[in-house]
Protein backbone atom coordinates (compact mmCIF):
# COMPACT_ATOMS: atom_id res chain seq x y z
CA UNK A 1 0.00 0.00 0.00
CA UNK A 2 2.82 2.40 0.87
CA UNK A 3 4.56 1.71 -2.43
CA UNK A 4 1.33 2.40 -4.36
CA UNK A 5 0.84 5.65 -2.44
CA UNK A 6 4.39 6.85 -3.18
CA UNK A 7 4.25 5.72 -6.82
CA UNK A 8 0.91 7.42 -7.42
CA UNK A 9 2.07 10.65 -5.75
CA UNK A 10 5.28 10.77 -7.78
CA UNK A 11 3.58 9.92 -11.06
CA UNK A 12 0.75 12.39 -10.50
CA UNK A 13 3.28 15.08 -9.53
CA UNK A 14 5.31 14.49 -12.69
CA UNK A 15 2.13 14.36 -14.78
CA UNK A 16 0.78 17.65 -13.43
CA UNK A 17 4.12 19.45 -13.73
CA UNK A 18 4.72 18.24 -17.28
CA UNK A 19 1.08 18.99 -18.23
CA UNK A 20 1.74 22.54 -17.05
CA UNK A 21 4.69 22.80 -19.45
CA UNK A 22 2.72 25.18 -21.66
CA UNK A 23 3.66 27.89 -19.15
CA UNK A 24 7.11 27.89 -20.75
CA UNK A 25 5.57 29.88 -23.58
CA UNK A 26 6.06 32.94 -21.40
CA UNK A 27 9.85 32.50 -21.43
CA UNK A 28 10.41 30.86 -24.84
CA UNK A 29 9.81 32.51 -28.20
CA UNK A 30 6.90 30.63 -29.82
CA UNK A 31 5.16 32.98 -32.24
CA UNK A 32 1.88 31.82 -30.68
CA UNK A 33 -0.54 34.39 -29.28
CA UNK A 34 -1.66 33.46 -25.75
CA UNK A 35 -4.82 35.50 -26.34
CA UNK A 36 -5.95 34.36 -29.79
CA UNK A 37 -4.28 31.02 -30.51
CA UNK A 38 -5.42 27.87 -28.70
CA UNK A 39 -2.83 26.32 -26.45
CA UNK A 40 -2.60 23.31 -28.82
CA UNK A 41 -0.83 25.64 -31.29
CA UNK A 42 2.25 25.40 -29.06
CA UNK A 43 2.60 21.75 -30.05
CA UNK A 44 3.67 22.75 -33.57
CA UNK A 45 6.31 25.12 -32.17
CA UNK A 46 9.42 24.30 -30.15
CA UNK A 47 9.65 20.54 -29.48
CA UNK A 48 9.83 21.04 -25.72
CA UNK A 49 6.04 21.43 -25.62
CA UNK A 50 5.40 18.08 -27.32
CA UNK A 51 8.02 16.35 -25.19
CA UNK A 52 6.52 17.67 -21.95
CA UNK A 53 3.03 16.72 -23.10
CA UNK A 54 4.24 13.20 -23.92
CA UNK A 55 5.93 12.89 -20.51
CA UNK A 56 2.70 14.03 -18.93
CA UNK A 57 0.70 11.46 -20.89
CA UNK A 58 3.01 8.62 -19.88
CA UNK A 59 2.92 9.69 -16.22
CA UNK A 60 -0.90 9.91 -16.18
CA UNK A 61 -1.14 6.56 -17.94
CA UNK A 62 1.19 4.91 -15.41
CA UNK A 63 -0.46 6.60 -12.40
CA UNK A 64 -3.74 4.74 -12.96
CA UNK A 65 -2.66 1.28 -11.69
CA UNK A 66 -1.23 2.44 -8.33
CA UNK A 67 -4.26 4.68 -7.84
CA UNK A 68 -6.41 1.63 -8.56
CA UNK A 69 -4.84 -0.10 -5.55
CA UNK A 70 -5.46 2.86 -3.23
CA UNK A 71 -9.18 3.37 -3.75
CA UNK A 72 -11.98 1.32 -2.30
CA UNK A 73 -13.16 -1.74 -4.19
CA UNK A 74 -16.20 -0.27 -5.90
CA UNK A 75 -16.93 0.72 -9.47
CA UNK A 76 -16.85 4.49 -8.87
CA UNK A 77 -13.36 4.37 -7.35
CA UNK A 78 -12.19 2.10 -10.16
CA UNK A 79 -13.58 4.55 -12.71
CA UNK A 80 -11.48 7.28 -11.10
CA UNK A 81 -8.19 5.45 -11.63
CA UNK A 82 -9.21 4.25 -15.09
CA UNK A 83 -10.06 7.83 -16.10
CA UNK A 84 -6.56 8.98 -15.07
CA UNK A 85 -4.98 6.37 -17.34
CA UNK A 86 -7.44 7.13 -20.16
CA UNK A 87 -6.61 10.83 -19.85
CA UNK A 88 -2.93 9.91 -20.14
CA UNK A 89 -3.54 7.86 -23.28
CA UNK A 90 -5.42 10.77 -24.89
CA UNK A 91 -2.68 13.22 -23.90
CA UNK A 92 -0.14 10.90 -25.55
CA UNK A 93 -2.25 10.92 -28.71
CA UNK A 94 -2.34 14.70 -28.60
CA UNK A 95 1.47 14.82 -28.30
CA UNK A 96 1.86 12.34 -31.17
CA UNK A 97 -0.60 14.17 -33.44
CA UNK A 98 -0.17 17.86 -32.61
CA UNK A 99 -2.56 19.24 -35.17
CA UNK A 100 -5.54 20.92 -33.58
CA UNK A 101 -8.26 18.39 -32.93
CA UNK A 102 -11.61 19.41 -31.53
CA UNK A 103 -12.53 15.75 -31.09
CA UNK A 104 -9.45 15.00 -29.00
CA UNK A 105 -9.93 18.14 -26.93
CA UNK A 106 -13.55 17.16 -26.28
CA UNK A 107 -12.57 13.59 -25.38
CA UNK A 108 -10.08 14.93 -22.82
CA UNK A 109 -12.89 16.95 -21.25
CA UNK A 110 -15.30 14.00 -21.28
CA UNK A 111 -12.75 11.75 -19.55
CA UNK A 112 -12.04 14.43 -16.96
CA UNK A 113 -15.76 14.95 -16.30
CA UNK A 114 -16.30 11.20 -15.90
CA UNK A 115 -13.37 11.02 -13.49
CA UNK A 116 -14.60 13.96 -11.40
CA UNK A 117 -18.13 12.54 -11.25
CA UNK A 118 -16.69 9.24 -10.04
CA UNK A 119 -14.83 11.11 -7.27
CA UNK A 120 -18.06 12.77 -6.17
CA UNK A 121 -19.56 9.30 -5.72
CA UNK A 122 -16.90 7.96 -3.36
CA UNK A 123 -14.79 10.72 -1.81
CA UNK A 124 -15.57 11.69 1.80
CA UNK A 125 -17.71 14.84 2.33
CA UNK A 126 -14.98 17.51 2.61
CA UNK A 127 -13.14 16.24 -0.44
CA UNK A 128 -16.42 15.60 -2.23
CA UNK A 129 -17.20 19.33 -2.00
CA UNK A 130 -13.91 20.03 -3.79
CA UNK A 131 -14.85 17.54 -6.50
CA UNK A 132 -18.28 19.14 -6.96
CA UNK A 133 -16.70 22.60 -7.23
CA UNK A 134 -14.16 21.14 -9.66
CA UNK A 135 -16.90 19.64 -11.79
CA UNK A 136 -18.68 22.99 -12.02
CA UNK A 137 -15.46 24.77 -13.02
CA UNK A 138 -14.61 22.07 -15.60
CA UNK A 139 -18.04 22.29 -17.21
CA UNK A 140 -18.09 26.11 -17.26
CA UNK A 141 -14.56 26.21 -18.68
CA UNK A 142 -15.44 23.63 -21.32
CA UNK A 143 -18.49 25.65 -22.35
CA UNK A 144 -16.42 28.84 -22.45
CA UNK A 145 -13.84 27.19 -24.73
CA UNK A 146 -16.56 25.93 -27.07
CA UNK A 147 -18.13 29.41 -27.23
CA UNK A 148 -14.74 31.07 -27.77
CA UNK A 149 -14.10 28.75 -30.71
CA UNK A 150 -17.49 29.54 -32.19
CA UNK A 151 -17.08 33.29 -31.68
CA UNK A 152 -13.37 33.23 -32.62
CA UNK A 153 -12.41 35.33 -29.63
CA UNK A 154 -10.13 34.78 -26.61
CA UNK A 155 -9.69 31.11 -27.43
CA UNK A 156 -6.06 31.28 -26.34
CA UNK A 157 -6.89 32.62 -22.90
CA UNK A 158 -9.69 30.14 -22.32
CA UNK A 159 -7.82 27.05 -23.53
CA UNK A 160 -4.93 27.96 -21.24
CA UNK A 161 -7.33 28.43 -18.35
CA UNK A 162 -8.81 25.03 -19.19
CA UNK A 163 -5.37 23.39 -18.93
CA UNK A 164 -4.77 25.18 -15.65
CA UNK A 165 -8.09 23.87 -14.28
CA UNK A 166 -7.23 20.33 -15.39
CA UNK A 167 -3.80 20.50 -13.76
CA UNK A 168 -5.24 21.82 -10.49
CA UNK A 169 -7.90 19.10 -10.39
CA UNK A 170 -5.39 16.34 -11.04
CA UNK A 171 -3.14 17.91 -8.42
CA UNK A 172 -5.98 17.79 -5.89
CA UNK A 173 -6.68 14.17 -6.85
CA UNK A 174 -3.03 13.28 -6.40
CA UNK A 175 -2.97 15.03 -3.02
CA UNK A 176 -6.01 13.06 -1.89
CA UNK A 177 -4.38 9.79 -2.92
CA UNK A 178 -1.29 10.73 -0.93
CA UNK A 179 -2.92 12.01 2.29
CA UNK A 180 -6.03 9.85 2.60
CA UNK A 181 -6.03 7.10 5.20
CA UNK A 182 -5.49 3.54 3.98
CA UNK A 183 -8.67 1.51 3.51
CA UNK A 184 -9.55 -0.68 6.50
CA UNK A 185 -9.25 -3.86 4.47
CA UNK A 186 -5.67 -3.06 3.42
CA UNK A 187 -2.71 -4.95 4.86
CA UNK A 188 -0.28 -2.65 6.65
Amino acid sequence: MRTARIASALLMGVAVLAYSGWLLEFVLPTGVSPVRDPVEALLTGPPVFRVLLAVSGVAFLLAGPPLHRLGPVQWSARLSSISVSAFGALVLLQAAYPERSLLLSSLLSVVLVAGVISLILWWPPGWRALAVAGLVVVLVTWLAVVLARQLDTYEGVLTRFQLLVRAVLYGVGGAYAFVKPAPRHAHR
